[in-house]
């Protein structure tokens, strides 16, 4: 496994961190397998663990303060390799994914509710300070409420939280570009992939500039980069991809998807490309798929040992960019 500086913190976190989404609400998910899998994860140097409350209420952030327990000796070591970073995620007040311009911080993120969520998450963890909290959706207009900047220097006074971070909405990478020249914020965690290209246009020079952490997520595209899904996927409607994969978006998601497949080297699995190719942009400091097996651990944490991916391949990748506006279906 291989490290980045974690931007201004100076964290050395690994390039492939732990997404734990899916071990809330999925389909197939196993406390179990997920316990396993995480503890898997550890062993081969993966050290940042991305949660948030909005996974399964808090179940998402026990699993990880399980995991956290079980490993406190390695944790307490210190090292690059050693210490576990914690990332978690306070949900919108009005449980709506994306935010929306007319949303007020009222309607979001009022700062009592901010510090409730704080210690609802310490909680559930079972820590006395998070690593990282994100704000799980942004808009930028909320700079403007003069509350905001007093809040997350309460937070970083109070030692309960050490860096504070946004989970920015899907395909508005430009929506949070204020934020991050504000000073206000550590991190942003936003969706980059071979599809998703657009954050390196304004964003990612935004946060190298103001030496603003970077997280990509959603590497594999919410299934379609992990070349599994086929026109007749489906899910149980209790499952969220059941609402994303709408059939226009499923149609498109496999073509393109398809059409990256005679790009693949010999020995090479379209999951491991996606990946790489991430790597391959030194202002994302840490990916982090969503993990919910053991073999999944091993081959998605080997893509760090095996380094980005060829430069006449990564050129290749470049025109498959799809450039996606929000839809009603997209949260």
């Amino acid at each position: 496994m291989r490290y980045r500086r974690f931007g201004r913190t100076g964290w050395n976190v690994s390039e492939i961190g732990y997404g734990m989404w899916g071990m809330a609400g999925w389909t197939g998910s196993d406390d179990q397998e997920s316990l396993g899998s995480l503890e898997r994860a550890v062993d081969l140097g993966c050290n940042f663990f991305d949660t948030a409350w909005a996974y399964g209420n808090g179940h998402s952030e026990e699993l990880l303060g399980r995991i956290l327990r079980a490993k406190k000796t390695i944790a307490s070591t210190g090292g690059p390799d050693k210490k576990l970073y914690v990332a978690t995620k306070v949900p919108p007040k009005n449980r709506r994914w994306p935010a929306h311009p007319d949303f007020s911080l009222d309607d979001s993120y009022p700062p009592d509710y901010i510090f409730e969520y704080v210690e609802k998450s310490l909680k559930n963890i079972g820590v006395d300070t998070l690593d990282l909290i994100q704000l799980h959706t942004w808009e930028d207009t909320w700079l403007e409420d003069r509350r905001i900047l007093p809040a997350i220097e309460e937070l970083r006074s109070s030692g309960k939280v050490r860096a504070v971070g946004l989970s920015l909405n899907r395909w508005e990478p430009a929506n949070g570009i204020h934020a991050v020249r504000s000073g206000l914020i550590d991190a942003v965690q936003v969706i980059y992939n071979i599809f998703d290209q657009n954050p390196e246009d304004e964003l990612f020079p935004a946060c190298r500039e103001n030496d603003v952490a970077i997280i990509a997520r959603v590497p594999f595209d919410e299934g379609s980069l992990a070349g599994t899904l086929t026109l007749n996927s489906t899910w149980p409607k209790s499952d969220w991809r059941s609402t994303y994969f709408v059939p226009e978006n499923l149609k498109a998601s496999v073509e393109r998807a398809d059409a990256l497949k005679p790009l693949l080297p010999d020995g090479m699995t379209l999951p491991e490309m996606a990946l790489r190719f991430i790597l391959n942009n030194p202002d994302v400091h840490t990916t982090i798929p969503g993990m919910r097996k053991r073999q999944h651990v091993e081959a998605n944490l080997a893509a760090s040992d095996k380094g980005p991916l060829p430069a006449q391949l990564h050129r290749e990748l470049r025109p498959h960019r799809w450039v996606r506006t929000p839809t009603k279906w997209s949260q």
